[in-house]
């Protein structure tokens, strides 16, 4: 399990969704095998699946590619330094890309902000919210990336 940084020592944090902010070759390399993923996945399933069937195609899918991930992985919460419980992240490709995986009918900003404290608690820069429950994935892959404001 990691455990989230005290307020003090993280700092401040924007997350945004777009692609204005340089990520190392390496990342953006996983990145773009991540969404290749989640498109083959929904291009073989479409919409209408439990989020469940979706990770373990996905899972599946990352097999086949040989990119590696751990799947709901506990990220402890802290309090005041007291543990106060776990949140649980969907996939972890690599110990690098957060991946919540939703089947909804819309995003909500509750899911970006579910998003954006996994990667703040694990100290991570990438993520992606995939919303399975649409027409085409590319309108359902949203990226958000975590960067310490100046």
């Amino acid at each position: 399990m990691r455990e989230e940084e005290s307020e003090e020592k993280k700092g401040f944090f924007e997350f945004i969704a777009r692609d204005q902010v340089r990520l190392s070759d390496g990342l953006e390399a996983l990145a773009t095998q991540v969404v290749d993923a989640l498109v083959e996945v929904h291009r073989r399933l479409g919409p209408g699946h439990p989020e469940r069937v979706y990770e373990n195609a996905l899972c599946y899918e990352f097999d086949l590619r040989q990119i590696t991930y751990s799947r709901q992985v506990p990220v402890r919460v802290m309090y005041k330094g007291k543990d106060v419980g776990d949140s649980i992240v969907d996939v972890l490709v690599a110990d690098l890309i957060v991946l919540e995986l939703k089947a909804v009918e819309q995003l909500s900003p509750t899911h970006r902000a579910q998003l954006g404290s996994y990667l703040v608690a694990l100290n991570l820069q990438l993520g992606f919210l995939a919303n399975f429950n649409v027409a085409l994935m590319k309108d359902g892959i949203k990226r958000v990336i975590r960067t310490v404001s100046k």
